[in-house]
């Protein structure tokens, strides 16, 4: 399929890649930033990035959060707003938050590609391994790069226009706090989750327009896992790991779809399926229910 191909190829090009190549036209300067407080417990950060490259990772000091760019603050146009309360910090961002990029843009950049306003415009995003967040990350046209690496996430929400992400833990340090909810929304771009097992997360819900999505759980899970997804007219693969864990698959198709399983799945009723190791009630157990209209699901086991 050529857009696994192209999935490939785009696996984390985090801080080497996207980011290194651009940054040397113009200084990358502080643009927001929120400090730590005592009473904080919690971040809840609402982040929306029209267009551009994008990387969120940990940052060095206890800030809140930290956004530098190589754009000047009067350059673009953006909402900001903070506030404290019962020991929660909600911060809501956004940049570029301009009405007139819709749909058309969203579907032109898909079939011409990046223009060179986007690609130019780097945002750096930085967040503390001292705090839990809740994150809703809003993304429109280019790239971006995510690093959750020892990062306390209880719930991650992420949407993407037409724009690329990568997700994973690049330095393998896992999720300190259980996550209860990972939820993906992928309308004409691509998203590529990897080493979702560090994540932790107790419901992953992935829901897909025309793009495409890679779930990798291809290391062994650390809690037990529910997996919903709903594809449109777009790809979802799904990586697994090795036989011993216990899988559970129900899909809801069509004739206008395509679903592929492996060979170590046999039938137990219509529509269901289950791996040799299934045990029902079991500790690492992954439950997938999948719904699909006109896309493809394929899923495929760590060699």
């Amino acid at each position: 399929m050529p857009y696994l191909k192209t999935m490939r190829r785009r696996f984390f090009l985090l801080g080497v890649g996207i980011v290194s190549s651009t940054l040397s036209f113009s200084q990358v300067k502080k643009q927001f930033s929120v400090e730590n407080y005592d009473s904080v417990e919690k971040v809840d950060l609402n982040f929306k990035v029209n267009n551009g490259t994008c990387l969120i990772k940990p940052g060095e000091n206890d800030e809140l959060l930290n956004v530098y760019s190589n754009q000047d603050h009067d350059s673009y146009s953006h909402s900001f707003d903070k506030s404290i309360k019962k020991g929660i910090c909600q911060i809501k961002l956004a940049l570029e938050d301009d009405r007139s990029e819709g749909i058309s843009r969203s579907i032109s950049y898909r079939m011409f590609g990046t223009s060179s306003n986007t690609t130019k415009k780097i945002w750096k995003v930085y967040l503390t391994k001292n705090k839990r967040y809740d994150l809703n990350l809003t993304y429109g046209i280019g790239h971006a790069d995510i690093d959750l690496s020892g990062l306390s996430i209880e719930k991650l929400k992420i949407y993407t226009g037409s724009a690329d992400v990568n997700i994973g833990y690049l330095a393998g340090e896992h999720n300190p706090v259980v996550m209860d909810t990972f939820h993906v929304k992928v309308d004409l771009g691509s998203v590529n989750v990897k080493k979702l097992n560090l994540s932790k997360a107790k419901h992953v819900v992935a829901d897909i327009g025309f793009g495409n999505l890679l779930l990798d759980f291809s290391d062994q899970p650390q809690v037990r896992s529910d997996i919903k997804g709903s594809v449109g007219a777009g790809n979802l693969m799904i990586m697994l790991p090795s036989e011993e864990t216990p899988v559970i698959v129900k899909v809801n198709d069509s004739w206008l779809c395509r679903v592929k399983l492996t060979k170590s799945f046999k039938q137990l009723t219509d529509n269901t399926f289950v791996n040799k190791a299934y045990k029902e009630g079991a500790d690492n157990l992954l439950t997938f229910d999948l719904d699909v209209s006109m896309g493809s699901i394929v899923f495929k086991e760590k060699k």
